[in-house]
């Protein structure tokens, strides 16, 4: 699919629950369910078609074999569930009218369940009934419909971009409350391209609608075909989520994409359904900022949460107060970031957001991640642009750890990220994916595995080649073009110099002018559509080669090295020296831009004045013809 299209597909998906706040009577918190229902139900049956054929393929075959293998065992092998004919979108999309849409959607969520256990009470099914009432049943058929147009042809990723727009756009609707925020998918590729959860099992015990484990298996997928990997994908999910319906929403989620894995409904300061004392090769969420009613004697005695100490009030209350509060934890940032260390295994990796604020608390807190530091499992330190998520402006950081380190001379690597992004609206930025790609090279390298950083390169350099040669193939064309536009505005200027002269029929010069203007018209529009075409092309291979040239300037040996204003590895004196803050831009330093704005902005800004000045040459080329031709009217 391309932007144009994904855009169009998702404003018509918003338009669905515009439609369900207009004739539902259903509050924002309650539409999101059943839309979502069938969102999922849309995907299922794109994913199922691709497999079909294989199925039925491998149903004939073993009709003389001794083992017969039943339709739902091979399609959930293939796909991960089963859809029985009664359950595929395309049956309820055209099931009549006069049907009760509402109760076939519910038969269709429930025979799902029956074959894919782990989705037992997950799916959506008596919230349909809501969309009906006597006067009018028309709403569930409606949304089908809408939905419809989600292209057969989409893939994983369209899937995925889908999917979290949609939860995107619902927590826009709904705002977070309680430090909770969705997570934006650039972020989260970062998060997993560092950590690189390849194989083993994967912890987020705070997981909202399971976005994380989605591009987690992508990156599984990417790497295997990196790596040339043919054995199956080895990565079991661990999800824990204390609101029952994005516990709904995270299940849905893992079961489209093929994970397997488990979602608990549980909150995770009190409740440990799966047991995460170094029971885990990667941790990765998102978790809820700077909560602070969490009940301390539920907490304290826990190992996942005590290793590193627990947060304490900087006073003690006195007995009156004792008497009538319970003690809570000042700041819950510090349960999180020792849960996330705690819960590794000696090899293990975590990656979560965290408040900048936790990067220099006080007090107890301070205490809690010197410990970090000097156990040596904190291995990155990254602070985000403003303005990345969706529902907050507050500042974050990611947090990096490595268990593999633990024991070993303590050494941070540094990245002050915040002028790297690309603006999405005056209120958003994202990483493009080579921002993504530059900035887990960085950490790469530092791990010493600069092959990485050949093998980014090598691509880029693949695209740049790419581009060039198209851009080259297609320049022979517009030369042509733009010598064709030459000739027919040679004839028209000619024609108009005769007119203009008074020589020749009057009605045949005109006759031949309106054939002429045509024919430059025509001229101007393939001139203007190649030219567009060959810039396009030569934009990309320039991008592709601004991303080489920005790695070469900043590891010209290939080898990591400190950047001034984006990078420092610093060792444990250098972060005693600054009281152990883990703040990047202690450490990194800063460049100093005459005009204050950096490459990526520079280059914007000097791609929209170019625009905005190849606008306003076409409007003055449009008006020169038709002021010409209405002069030359005037003159016959």
């Amino acid at each position: 699919m391309t932007a144009e299209q994904l855009k169009q597909l998702e404003d018509s998906l918003w338009q669905a629950a515009d439609k369900l706040r207009v004739d539902s009577g259903l509050k924002a918190s309650e539409y999101a369910t059943p839309i979502l229902g069938l969102i999922f139900l849309r995907f299922a049956s794109i994913k199922y078609n691709k497999v079909k054929p294989a199925i039925e393929q491998e149903m004939i075959e073993q009709q003389n074999s001794r083992r017969q293998r039943e339709k739902p065992e091979i399609a959930i092998e293939k796909c991960g569930f089963y859809l029985p004919p009664e359950a595929e979108y395309d049956y309820l999309l055209n099931l009549p009218e006069k049907e009760d849409i509402a109760k076939a959607i519910k038969t269709a969520m429930e025979k799902i369940e029956l074959y894919k256990p782990e989705l037992k009470d997950s799916l959506p099914k008596d919230e349909y009934f809501k969309l009906v009432n006597d006067k009018d049943k028309t709403l569930p058929k409606t949304l089908l419909k809408y939905f419809k147009d989600i292209p057969e042809d989409a893939k994983g990723d369209v899937f995925g971009k889908v999917y979290e727009y949609f939860l995107a756009e619902f927590a826009l609707a709904e705002g977070q409350g309680g430090g909770e925020f969705f997570t934006p998918v650039s972020v989260v590729k970062l998060m997993v391209d560092i950590i690189e959860p390849y194989r083993g099992r994967i912890l987020d015990p705070a997981c909202g609608s399971g976005g994380m484990f989605v591009q987690s298996s992508y990156f599984v997928d990417r790497r295997r075909e990196e790596l040339h990997d043919t054995d199956s994908k080895d990565l079991v999910v661990y999800g824990v989520e204390r609101t029952p319906e994005t516990v709904k929403l995270a299940r849905m989620n893992l079961a489209v994409n093929g994970l397997r894995g488990v979602i608990s409904p549980a909150n995770s300061y009190y409740d440990d359904p799966h047991d995460s004392f170094e029971n885990f090769d990667f941790v990765m969420a998102n978790p809820p900022f700077n909560v602070n009613d969490v009940n301390l004697n539920r907490v304290k005695d826990q190992r996942r949460f005590n290793t590193y100490g627990i947060p304490q009030n900087k006073t003690k209350s006195s007995s009156k107060q004792k008497e009538k509060e319970v003690d809570t934890v000042p700041n819950a940032n510090y349960l999180w970031i020792s849960l996330f260390a705690s819960s590794l295994k000696p090899q293990g990796r975590a990656a979560l957001v965290m408040a900048n604020s936790a990067s220099d608390a006080r007090n107890s807190e301070a205490d809690i991640r010197r410990k970090l530091i000097e156990d040596g499992v904190i291995d990155c330190m990254l602070t985000l642009p403003k303005n990345m998520f969706y529902t907050v402006t507050l500042p974050a950081t990611l947090w990096f750890f490595d268990k593999s380190k633990q024991g070993t001379e303590p050494k941070v690597l540094f990245i002050d990220a915040r002028n790297i992004f690309r603006q999405v609206t005056r209120a958003l930025r994202e990483f493009t994916e080579e921002h993504v790609q530059n900035i887990a090279t960085i950490v790469r390298l530092h791990r010493g595995e600069t092959e990485r950083l050949t093998e980014l390169l090598d691509k880029y350099q693949k695209q740049v080649d790419h581009f060039t040669k198209e851009a080259d193939e297609l320049a022979p064309i517009v030369a042509t073009a733009v010598e064709l536009h030459e000739e027919a505005k040679q004839v028209w200027d000619d024609l108009q110099e005769q007119i203009t002269a008074g020589k020749g029929d009057a009605k045949r010069l005109k006759a031949d002018l309106g054939k002429a203007g045509t024919t430059l018209t025509k001229a101007q529009r393939d001139k203007e559509e190649n030219e567009k075409a060959y810039k396009t092309l030569a934009d990309k291979a320039t991008y592709y080669q601004s991303h080489i040239n920005w790695l070469n300037e900043r590891f010209p040996n290939g080898v990591y090295e400190d950047v001034i204003g984006l990078c420092k590895s610093a060792i444990l004196k250098d972060i005693e020296e600054q009281d152990y803050s883990l703040n990047p831009g202690r450490y990194v330093g800063v460049v100093i831009e005459e005009d204050g704005l950096t490459d990526e902005e520079f280059m914007a800004e000097m791609r929209e004045r170019h625009n905005s000045l190849d606008s306003l040459n076409e409007k003055a080329k449009e008006l020169e013809l038709l002021i010409t031709e209405n002069f030359i009217n005037l003159q016959l």
